[in-house]
């Protein structure tokens, strides 16, 4: 049973991790933190700084699904679960 579960978790942290990687790296980079001339022209702040630090899953959430700036809007690109994984494999690099 805890193997099961174990390789459950596995597999749901890999999907995540490929979602964030097709969607999310190319601007936040590969552990949050982003390619400084990306972050220049985007805006983008890496995972560690305070202000990304400070804001809330459910504030990343929005964010992801709505859009802000110049983050595009991806309610109509993912699911809402992708979208929920996908913030938090991104806040797994706070840790």
């Amino acid at each position: 049973m805890i193997a099961a579960i174990l390789v459950t978790s596995t597999i749901a942290i890999a999907q995540s991790g490929d979602v964030y990687k097709t969607k999310c790296q190319s601007c936040h980079g590969a552990t949050g933190v982003p390619d400084p001339t990306v972050a220049r022209y985007v805006g983008v702040k890496p995972v560690t700084d305070p202000a990304v630090k400070d804001m809330s899953e459910e504030k990343m959430l929005a964010i992801t699904t709505n859009g802000l700036g110049k983050m595009p809007s991806f309610k109509s690109k993912l699911t809402d679960a992708q979208i929920r994984d996908s913030v938090r494999y991104y806040r797994s690099f706070m840790k």
